[in-house]
């Protein structure tokens, strides 16, 4: 049987799906083409990350297609119900990234924090005319710890993070639909750990105490921003937001006018509305670090999702 990984998949994971005796095609294929080619080799197996959209069309003009995989956490890009209702497997790698999201959510936040987005582009430009003037400029950041960090959407990802801004000395608070866990281990490389304590609440609590922000939620379904105006709002003068989950969570409009009244007085986004060509008011924004959709894009992540698919995709058509 055929497996089409169409937005790549890593050696491990490739090497695994050829040992349970599955073709495996690495060639992306525009999405226009896609059909026909799913057609004309037979394709059992979709795996596709956040480019490919499979939506009805595909579901319903590819009778071969028995298995849908999306490496990461989010299928916001799959008809996942409709797909299931005509028998296909649907299945993602929810786990295997969370770490890597994780990380790169604290990057950001000590790089809003310590202007390091700002002041790379500028050290190489003028540092060694304007050095004193540079130190001065980027001379007053913050520090993390003693800050409160509110998480929106605390599964996987938002316990992995709260993990590590506790080392750091925040304060974690978090908001979910869901029943959270109350205590989160915080690990050693000794081999130890210790549980604390989380404060889970409300919205509307949680833009009232936080410092920082991090979004770890799906796209609503009904396609709406959940960070809009009236959202900001509520939030403290100056806080930090951080979004690596999906674009279209934050109202992009309402951002600007968020940092413009210093209402959001930085902002970091691995995510965008339009992408792959999000708007370019956000890039050029002193304000906003910007990052091209790298949450889960590490070497350890890619090798735990390509071999995690490849069990999924053996289960479901082999058995």
């Amino acid at each position: 049987m055929k497996v089409l990984a169409n937005d790549g998949i890593s050696q491990s994971g490739e090497a695994k799906l050829k040992e349970y005796g599955f073709e495996i095609i690495t060639n992306h294929i525009p999405q226009d083409e896609l059909i026909d080619f799913i057609n004309e080799n037979q394709i059992a197996a979709l795996l596709v990350r956040s480019v490919t959209k499979v939506r009805q069309d595909i579901i319903d003009n590819c009778p071969s297609l028995k298995f849908i995989g999306r490496g990461g956490v989010g299928m916001d890009n799959i008809d996942v119900a409709y797909a299931r209702e005509k028998g296909i497997v649907v299945n993602n790698t929810p786990a295997a990234s969370s770490q890597s999201v994780a990380e790169l959510v604290m990057a950001q936040m000590f790089s809003i924090s310590r202007f390091t987005h700002l002041a790379n582009k500028e050290m190489p430009k003028s540092g060694s005319e304007d050095f004193k003037v540079l130190k001065k400029k980027y001379g007053k950041g913050v520090e993390l710890a003693g800050k409160t960090l509110g998480i929106i959407g605390f599964g996987r990802i938002g316990r992995a993070l709260s993990s590590y801004a506790l080392g750091c000395g925040m304060k974690v608070i978090t908001h979910d639909k869901s029943p959270v866990p109350l205590a989160i281990p915080v690990h050693f490389h000794t081999g130890q750990s210790f549980e604390v304590e989380i404060e889970s609440g409300s919205m509307d609590e949680l833009f009232a105490k936080s410092d920082y922000i991090s979004l770890h939620i799906p796209k609503q379904s009904d396609g709406s921003a959940l960070i809009s105006a009236k959202e900001f709002a509520k939030m403290k003068d100056g806080v930090r937001i951080i979004n690596a989950a999906r674009g279209g969570v934050i109202d992009e409009d309402e951002l600007i006018k968020a940092i413009a009244s210093n209402k959001v007085s930085y902002c970091a986004l691995d995510v965008f509305e339009n992408e792959p060509t999000p708007r370019k008011d956000l890039l050029k924004n002193d304000k906003i670090a910007t990052t091209p959709h790298i949450g889960a894009a590490t070497v350890e992540a890619q090798d735990r999702i390509g071999t995690e698919m490849a069990d999924k995709v053996k289960e479901a058509l082999l058995g």
